[in-house]
Order: structure tokens, then C-alpha cells, then sequence
């Protein structure tokens, strides 16, 4: 008997039940063969109660062998088999259930449970991946010890790798040999880990802060060893670096890092094996950009940093995702920016951590705030979901993070230390919900404000949107009184429309300020009887007002420093307003953002024009006060270079499309078009200038410094370029021809591939094609080049598919053509004909039947489509409807393709309509 994936079905999370037994131990056996894997588990179960209940089971795409109950064989009429739930009747006490199935690794292209990538095994478990290697309650709040025990041919299969420590290890009869792993620490099946293969090696052993011997290895593809020290460097830092920050020690003998080519995802955070995407190991100057060397760190830091935060504490159900990840992603984030700061004075390390933090929200606004303007808006704590696989999202993890660093501003780095000790510590080995962690830190928030709580902060787990804060501010010079006034409002999104008992609750927002003067000082105020240039606002209410005295000149506010909370702020400032902060606040960030809104009104307003059929924008539409602060940008030599490359780039344009109040991209990428090749014409001599004095380094090194130079020179030629400057156009072929590392081979390479002569373009792609020919993750850069290029039409991307090297099978290979060229590529994907979105739906329907998940994501492209302009609009909602009116859709597609047109399923209790028409 066989089992089947399931039909879509909606799980809410106030359907949370316990699991009625404890699952006290696990043991496995693997008979690992390519086609037909044997699979035998023991589980050593105990009721939780004394009366009798069903013991049920997940499995799909599994073969059911037998089952035995205490040694005792079970007939089918003692059991029932149906979709992909095994169930045994009336069990109670302690028991041992024996379970034999078989499962076929190699046919199974979407990359969940057990499958092989070149020729060997790997496993992905998270979500719910594991019931397709063995029956099992397959839910995170089962958690287990496990023992593992591998057999396979040894030629082939060397390595046996499995979670926690190696126990033993020996040879068999046939050429075959056998290892045994045991994990001393409960966990969950998401995060059960399997490979068998063999790799390349690369270890090291250093001491934990308790004086602990670990090891430290990296497995990766064979030939491929010399490009994993990078990798293993980072995981070394990781360590070291949570032992410091956080006082979190490794808890395993080793710690092993294992890399595969096929894989949907960055990386999974296995305990003591994790298994990434090749993408974020493999790192060597000649193969692999800077951004490359800083994912690679980022990366193997995030799941190293679930060693606690995700496996020693994990979630309840899945709900609860954004415990784990939000919070990772924010130890993540610190990480890399005490990484970056490392070994800098404090003004270069301060520069370091703001460009660090402008990445960050950068991303937010790119991904997740449109997220929160969407069909598929949805809390860091949903509510209901179809496909688990879904809600890996924005919101989950980078707005999830935010909620987690609004919690580290209000309780301060000391607070919040002395709040994740507590979590630790009480929650070790449990698997709890976001409401314990949320307790734990408001223990520390009502010790340091006695008589207030987070009661009101809880509303940033249970809805969804970004919030509005407008600002007034009124001066009165007599009095030198400043009164700040913030007001907060958030729209009803997603599914929050729909339901008619649903009121938007006020959010805590932590709101950090300053002033500053008409020449751009520092203003101190009085506030609570403090002397002060800076305050953390607490906006709880929907309109609150506070009094800043002994300002003692009209101040020009420097607001939502260091973007302390996810919000959009609305204050009516003065182009002049913004000139000076541009220029001359000490924040960072702010400074950075006060040029993006001269930058983004600019912007839009030309795009506005470009939409007007009569219209004919042109230079003179650009505000003056962008060229002065250009100007003084540019000739500022304190500047750190990664910095004044973020002070000088201009906005994404997926950020500004999502501000415009009709979406139209063939407008706005008119219009960028024009700003950016105003500024280049412009100031051309000084971005000459800058190439001239930023030359490539002899010798590559990824450390900040250098990054930051290389950055700016990248932004420099990419400017020089889009106006065909001639002695830039002669750099960037020397450039490509001379380059030593990949971040200068790419930078040149993208320059020509966007604005060189075609003849010039196609010697460059054919050169580098022929060069880097046999480098899977060299090649992924090449497609992702020319997708994302505006030189590239949807008929040259079609053609790049047919290439040999394209393999839509690969995950790495898909994104790097088809998403680029969806996501990316604004100018050829937004055709006005809606061809770019038949492109689209055509690929969504073939992904859905090879990869689920990596089709979702692709589907995840046109959620926000009601908000274009015409005729885009309509051709979106009539390929979306394409996809929605196809047999077989995947549960995965089902879920996104459905909300992107608003058919919510809702529970009688709520009274929603149900949609079963998509012709409305």
C-alpha cells in the first residue's frame, strides 16, 4: 500500500491540539539504494492518559511494508491506511511500534524527504518532509531521541552522515558498511538529518569557551574542497561569536556542514548537520563576488545560531515559525554587523553597522512590506494556512526580526541579554509558542518600568500590514517648547478585509528622535527632566503627545532613527528640510533617508509624467537639491566608501513601484532612467575620478574596507556606463579582460551586458560562458546577468531556457533565469502586451509539477497585480486566472494563486464568503 499527497486543506491555529503520547525514543535503520530505500523505525511511545485514543501518523509517497505492535505483527484490519494518514486504533500505556516501509530517492524531484542530488543522499525535513521517508507524527511539538543507523555500498556512499555524535562505525559483507549516530538532545523530525555520499573534507577543532575540544568539518562535492575555507572560517566565527554575545556554547562533540547542489532553500539548520545550498559554501575569490563571501557568512551564522534559538528551543506548531526564524535572523543581523565593525575605529565601525542596517531594511522594503500590502498579508504569527511551505515568508523572518529588534530597543542590550538567559534556560528542551518568548522578555520590561507591561506589543504577533505614523510637530519659539505629536493607523490587509469581527488594535511602536537646527547641529531638549539629543518615544495609542523643552531654535525633526521599528513615517517635510538632514545628520540612517525621499518624489513625479501620453519629462524636473547634495557626497573624502556608495545609490526600483498610486513600471523605469543618467552626465568627471583612485587590488580580501571600495567603484563604472561614456566603455572590457577576482569580473561583465555594444556584449557572454563552463554556481551568475539585464528581452530569455546549460530541475538554475527575469527584469517582463506574464504562468504550471515549492515562490511574483495600472492589470489577473483554472494544481500553488485572487476560505464562525468562481 502506497500513500498520496492530500488535497488542499485550510489548518488554523486555534484547531491546536496536543499530541496525546510522548514519543520517548527513535530508532532508525536506512538500507540506503538509490531506487529503493528501506526504511525501519522504532518508536518507543507512552500515552499521555489512561484512556485508550488513536495513535495517527503521517506518510506520503511511501510504501507500507508491515507494522508490529510489541513484537506483534498488525493485519490490515488493525489498522487504517487513508491519503497520507496511517492510524492505529485504541493504543494506551507504553508501547513500541516497528514500522517498515521503502521509498524511492531518485524520482523524487521536489526535494522533500529523503532524495538524491549527483549521485548521492540528502534529506530535507522542514516542513513537513519527513512523513515522506517514514510514518511518523510528523509535527515539531513531538520531540525525541534519536538513533541512526546507516548501511549502504561503501564505494559509492563513504560518508554516512546523521544528527549528533558518531557511535560507531563498521564494515559488512558485499562491500557494504554501516555507521551509527545518536543525538543526545530531543528534537523534533523537521529537524532529522541524513547523507550519504562522497565529499571533500575540510575540518578544524578549536575549544568551546568552557575549554571543550569540538570539530569543526565542511563537506562539499569532490573537487570542489579548496573552495569550503571560507565556509569553514565563518562557522568558526559563528561559534566564537555567539559564546561572546550571547553566552551560547555548542552542545555536540562536532558540527558538520554538508553541501548540495539541488536544494530549495539557502541552507536548514539540522541539528549538528546542517545542509545548505551549495551556494552559501563554496566560496573562493576567483569564483564568487562579495556579496557571495558576506552570504556565506550570513548564512552558515543564521543556522548555527538555531542550534539554540530554533533546536534546543523550537516551536510548538508551525504557527509559531517566526520564534525560531525572526529571532535567528536578528542574531543573524548582529552578527554580521559586529562582524563588519570588527577590528575599525568607532566612526568606521559605526559607518560599518549603518550600512549593515541599510541593507536590512532595504530588503524589508523590498520584499516584505509589499508582502504586507498584498492578497498574502498575513501577521508573523498567521492565523491559517493551506501550505506550510508558504509561510516561509518576508513577514516570518525579516519582519519577524524586526518585531524581535524592537524588543532588544525597548529593553536596551542588557535587558534583552538578561531576557534571552531567562528564555534559554527555562525552555530548554521544549517546544513553546511565541507568547513564552514574548513573556520572558516583558519579566525584564516591567522590572525596568514598573507598572507598564508589552501588553500592547502583542498586537505585532496577531496583525498584519505595515502601520502609518504621521508626525506634527509644533514649535513655540517664546517658550522654546517643541510638541511632538505621533499618530498611528494600519490598514485592514489580507484577510483581515474579509472578516467582519476583526478591529485593528493600536501597535507599541518604539520611535527613536533627534533635532536638529537650520544648519544642521545637533538641538538638545529637555524631556522627563533629562537633558538630551536623542529619545525613545513609545508610541502605545493611536495618537499620543509629548513636549520637548529648552529647544531653543525651530528644529527640523530627525525621525524613526536606525529604523527602530517596521513603520512607514509620514511628516511634511521641506525639500530644504531634507537637504539638511542629507547632509548633516550624525544618524546614519536617517542621513541616508532623507536622500532616498528627495530621490523617491523625484522619481515618481517624473514617472507620473512619463505616464501622461502628453508628457515629456526631462532634467530640469529634478529638484536642485539632489545635485548640491550629489555634489558634496561625492567630494567627501571622510566618507567611508561603503557608505557613500549607499548615500549614492538610487532607489530599488521594485521599492518605488510599490509606492506609486498606480503601478506603472514602463513609466518608472523611464523615469529612473532619466534621474540616473542625469546625475552621470552630471558628475561624470568626479565618478571618473573615482575609478581612477579606487583601482583593483592586487590581491583580493573580503573585508569590509575593501568591499566598500569595490561597491563604490561598481556604482561608479555602472553610472558611467548608462551614458555610454567612452573611457568607461574602455574600463569595463580592460576590466573584464584583466580581472582576478569575481566581484570585478561581475561588475564588468553586468556593465557590458547592460549598456555595452551588442557586439562587444556577446563576446564578454560567450568568453565567460566558455571559462566558466563547468562551475554550476559561475554559471547560475550568468544567467542571472542577462535575466535581470534591461538589454534582455522575454524572446532572448526564452531562448537562454533552451540553452544546455539550463536546467529548470535545479532550483539555483530556475531562480537564476526565471526569477530574475520575473522579479528583476522590470522593463522586457512588464510588456504592455501581458506577454511577460503568459512567460510567467507558463512556468509556474511546469514547476508545479516537478517542484511545488519552488513554483510558489515563482507564483508569489504578481500577488500585488490589483494595484497596476492598465492594461498591465488585466493581463496579470488573466494569467493568474490561467493558473488557477489548471488541473492538478499543487497545494503549495493552490494557496498563493487563490488569495492573489482574494478566494478565502473561511470557517462558519467568521461568516466569509467562499468565491468558487474565479470570473468575477
Amino acid at each position: 500500500m502506497s500513500t498520496t499527497q492530500s488535497q488542499a486543506t485550510t489548518v488554523y491555529r486555534r484547531d491546536y491540539q496536543p499530541y496525546p503520547f510522548e514519543l520517548l525514543t527513535v530508532e532508525l535503520f536506512f538500507d540506503l539504494q538509490p531506487q529503493h530505500t528501506i526504511v525501519k523505525s522504532k518508536l518507543h511511545f507512552k500515552a499521555k492518559q489512561a484512556q485508550a485514543c488513536d495513535l495517527v501518523l503521517n506518510g506520503e509517497n511511501i510504501e507500507l511494508q508491515s507494522i508490529h505492535c510489541n513484537q506483534q505483527a498488525l493485519g490490515t484490519e488493525q489498522y487504517d491506511l487513508q491519503g497520507d494518514l496511517l492510524t492505529i486504533t485504541a493504543m494506551q500505556g507504553e508501547f513500541v511500534l516497528e514500522i517498515c516501509n521503502s521509498c524511492n530517492p531518485s524520482t523524487n524531484s521536489n526535494l522533500m524527504g529523503l532524495y538524491i542530488s549527483q549521485g548521492q543522499f540528502f534529506t530535507q525535513c522542514e516542513a513537513e518532509g519527513f512523513r515522506r521517508i517514514t510514518f511518523f507524527p510528523d509535527r515539531p511539538d513531538v520531540m525525541s531521541i534519536y538513533t541512526v543507523t546507516m548501511q549502504a555500498d561503501k564505494a559509492q556512499f563513504p560518508y554516512l552522515l546523521s544528527n549528533g555524535n558518531l557511535v560507531s562505525q563498521r564494515e559488512l559483507e558485499h562491500g557494504r558498511h554501516e555507521a551509527v549516530w545518536h543525538d543526545p538532545f530531543a528534537k523534533p523530525s523537521y529537524l532529522f538529518a541524513l547523507v550519504a555520499g562522497d565529499f571533500d573534507v575540510r575540518e578544524t577543532t578549536t575549544q568551546t569557551k568552557s575549554g571543550k575540544e569540538v570539530l569543526l568539518q565542511v563537506y562539499t562535492d569532490k573537487g570542489s574542497g579548496k573552495q569550503s575555507l571560507w565556509a569553514l572560517q565563518s562557522l568558526e566565527r559563528a561559534l566564537k561569536w555567539d559564546e561572546k554575545r550571547f553566552n551560547l556554547e555548542l552542545d555536540l562533540d562536532r558540527f558538520m556542514i554538508v553541501a548540495v547542489r539541488d536544494f530549495n532553500m539557502g541552507a536548514m539548520e539540522n541539528k549538528g548537520l546542517n545542509i545548505f545550498n551549495a551556494a552559501y559554501v563554496l566560496a573562493t575569490p576567483e569564483t564568487s563576488t562579495d556579496q557571495n563571501f558576506i552570504g556565506v557568512e550570513d548564512v552558515i551564522g543564521h543556522e548555527y545560531f538555531h542550534n539554540w534559538s530554533g533546536n534546543r528551543v523550537t516551536c510548538r506548531d508551525w504557527f509559531q515559525l517566526s520564534l525560531k526564524e525572526g529571532l535567528t535572523v536578528f542574531r543573524e543581523q548582529e552578527f554580521s554587523a559586529d562582524i563588519r565593525a570588527r577590528g575599525l575605529d568607532d566612526t568606521a565601525a559605526q559607518s560599518a553597522r549603518a550600512v549593515k542596517r541599510i541593507e536590512d531594511v532595504n530588503l524589508l522594503r523590498m520584499a516584505q512590506f509589499p508582502e504586507d500590502a498584498s492578497p498574502m498579508a498575513h501577521p508573523i504569527r498567521p492565523d491559517s494556512y493551506e501550505e506550510i511551505g508558504n509561510f516561509y515568508t518576508a513577514t516570518v523572518y525579516e519582519k519577524g526580526a524586526e518585531v524581535i529588534r524592537m524588543q532588544h530597543t525597548l529593553l536596551g542590550e542588557a535587558g534583552f541579554q538578561q531576557g534571552i538567559a531567562n528564555y534559554f534556560h527555562t525552555f530548554d528542551g521544549q517546544a513553546v509558542t511565541c507568547d513564552d518568548f514574548l513573556e520572558t522578555m516583558q519579566a525584564v520590561y516591567k522590572e525596568q518600568h514598573p507598572g507598564k507591561d508589552l501588553a500592547v506589543f502583542r498586537h505585532w504577533y496577531s496583525q498584519a500590514g505595515t502601520p502609518r505614523v504621521e508626525v506634527t510637530l509644533n514649535y513655540d519659539k517664546a517658550a522654546q517648547t517643541c510638541e511632538i505629536t505621533l499618530q498611528q493607523s494600519c490598514d485592514l490587509v489580507g484577510v483581515e478585509k474579509r472578516r467582519q469581527d476583526f478591529h485593528k488594535q493600536p501597535f507599541h511602536i518604539p520611535f527613536k528622535l533627534g533635532l536638529l537646527d537650520a544648519q544642521g547641529q545637533a538641538l538638545s531638549f529637555e524631556l522627563a527632566g533629562q537633558t538630551q539629543q536623542e529619545v525613545l518615544l513609545e508610541l502605545k495609542q493611536a495618537q499620543e503627545t509629548w513636549t520637548l523643552n529648552a529647544v531653543k531654535s525651530a528644529p527640523i525633526p530627525s525621525l524613526l532613527r536606525d529604523f527602530s521599528a517596521p513603520v512607514v513615517v509620514e511628516y511634511d517635510y521641506s525639500d530644504s528640510d531634507l537637504a539638511v538632514l542629507a547632509s548633516h545628520d550624525s544618524n546614519h540612517f536617517t542621513r541616508w533617508q532623507a536622500l532616498q525621499e528627495l530621490l523617491t518624489s523625484t522619481t515618481l513625479a517624473l514617472a507620473e509624467e512619463f505616464a501622461s501620453d502628453s508628457a515629456n519629462p526631462d532634467s530640469h524636473s529634478i529638484k536642485p537639491e539632489i545635485f548640491r547634495i550629489w555634489q558634496a557626497t561625492l567630494q567627501d573624502q571622510q566618507l567611508d566608501p561603503a557608505y557613500k556608495a549607499c548615500l549614492l545609490s538610487l532607489p530599488s526600483l521594485r521599492i518605488l513601484l510599490e509606492q506609486m498610486r498606480q503601478a506603472d513600471p514602463q513609466a518608472l523605469v523611464a523615469a529612473h532612467q532619466l534621474l540616473q543618467q542625469t546625475l552621470a552626465k552630471q558628475f561624470s568627471q568626479a565618478y571618473w575620478a573615482i575609478l581612477q583612485a579606487h583601482e583593483p587590488e592586487r590581491a583580493y580580501s573580503p573585508d569590509p574596507i575593501s568591499v566598500g571600495k569595490r561597491r563604490l567603484r561598481q556604482q561608479a563604472l555602472k553610472m558611467l556606463m548608462s551614458i555610454e561614456h567612452p573611457e568607461a566603455q574602455v574600463y569595463s572590457q580592460t576590466l573584464f579582460k584583466n580581472h582576478n577576482n569575481m566581484t570585478d569580473g561581475i561588475t564588468a561583465l553586468s556593465a557590458i551586458t547592460d549598456y555595452g555594444p551588442e557586439d562587444v556584449r556577446s563576446h564578454a557572454l560567450a568568453r565567460f560562458f566558455e571559462h566558466w563552463q563547468h562551475d554550476a554556481l559561475v554559471i547560475d551568475k550568468w544567467f542571472a546577468i542577462q535575466a535581470s539585464s534591461p538589454s534582455v528581452s522575454l524572446a532572448q530569455a526564452e531562448a537562454l531556457m533552451a540553452h544546455p546549460a539550463f536546467n529548470i530541475r535545479n532550483p539555483n538554475r530556475a531562480r537564476s533565469l526565471l526569477f530574475q527575469f520575473c522579479m528583476n527584469n522590470m522593463q522586457n517582463f512588464h510588456h504592455k502586451n501581458g506577454e511577460g506574464y503568459e512567460f510567467w504562468a507558463d512556468q509556474v504550471l511546469y514547476l508545479n509539477q516537478i517542484n511545488p515549492e519552488v513554483a510558489a515562490r515563482l507564483a508569489r511574483c504578481l500577488d500585488n497585480w490589483k494595484r497596476y495600472a492598465q492594461p498591465y492589470r488585466d493581463a496579470m489577473h488573466k494569467a493568474i486566472q490561467r493558473v488557477a483554472s489548471a488541473n492538478n494544481l499543487s497545494r503549495n500553488v493552490h494557496e498563493i494563486i487563490s488569495k492573489a485572487l482574494e478566494i478565502y476560505i473561511y470557517s462558519k464562525e467568521t461568516i466569509c464568503l467562499r468565491k468558487r468562481s474565479h470570473n468575477f
